[in-house]
């Protein structure tokens, strides 16, 4: 006897394309644009190529609506925080400890973006929607950095653009790089205890940074593994 959920499917075509997004998300990841199948796709949702196809277009129509939908969700996260309640160090300190946790809950999404970097941002650069969406996180962080630096808690002027990619360098390189850093120095980079570690000395390490009085130079941040 057929189960409800073919019918339920049918029916709401909305939540079909977000579960054909969500493995598409991890196919992309795992073999990246070019190995990824959207037959595997397409067996994994109980759908059809045709059916992908007729929601996102092509191959490459379908990674690219799964970036999107991954910078958005970071983004969207991002404007429920309800940073202009807290004080600048408060808020830079919430943000950076969310981009943390969402880098650490969301490997794929590294992934995706490593890919991309690899293809020289050539998808991303197609999408008006992803330049729209990024606009955001400048926006909050050059709000913080104005109140931080009104109320004397931030030292330094900074360009936002500058401060978030401080933020997303310490952030997403012990994900990107947690095996290859493991096997060299004999560390398990998934051990909660040092991810505890690591979340608290990033935080240190960029409000130091901040409040700290010195010249604009930026953080240096060298080094990979």
């Amino acid at each position: 006897m057929p189960t409800s959920e073919p019918k339920s499917r049918k029916n709401d075509p909305e939540t079909t394309k977000q579960d054909i997004l969500a493995v598409a998300t991890e196919e992309f990841a795992a073999y990246g644009l070019a190995g990824a199948r959207v037959d595997a796709i397409a067996e994994r949702t109980k759908t059809s190529k045709r059916m992908i196809y007729y929601y996102f277009g092509g191959k490459e129509d379908l990674y690219l609506a799964v970036l999107e939908r991954s910078y958005r969700s970071i983004r969207v996260l991002e404007s429920n925080l309800g940073l202009g309640k807290l004080s600048p160090v408060d808020a830079l300190r919430r943000l950076i400890e969310s981009t943390f946790e969402y880098d650490e809950k969301n490997p794929d999404f590294i992934r995706l973006v490593a890919g991309e970097n690899i293809n020289r941002a050539e998808h991303i650069r197609r999408s008006t929607l992803l330049r729209d969406v990024n606009t955001s996180i400048i926006t909050t962080l050059t709000e913080v950095v104005r109140r931080g630096r009104e109320d004397g808690s931030f030292k330094r002027d900074i360009d936002p653009i500058d401060l978030h990619m401080m933020i997303s360098a310490l952030c997403i390189f012990r994900v990107a790089n947690r095996y290859t850093f493991g096997a060299l120095f004999r560390r398990d980079m998934l051990d909660p205890t040092l991810t505890d570690t690591h979340r608290a000395m990033t935080c240190e390490m960029i409000i130091g940074y901040m409040t700290s009085e010195g010249g604009d130079a930026p953080l240096c941040l060298t080094g990979a593994a």
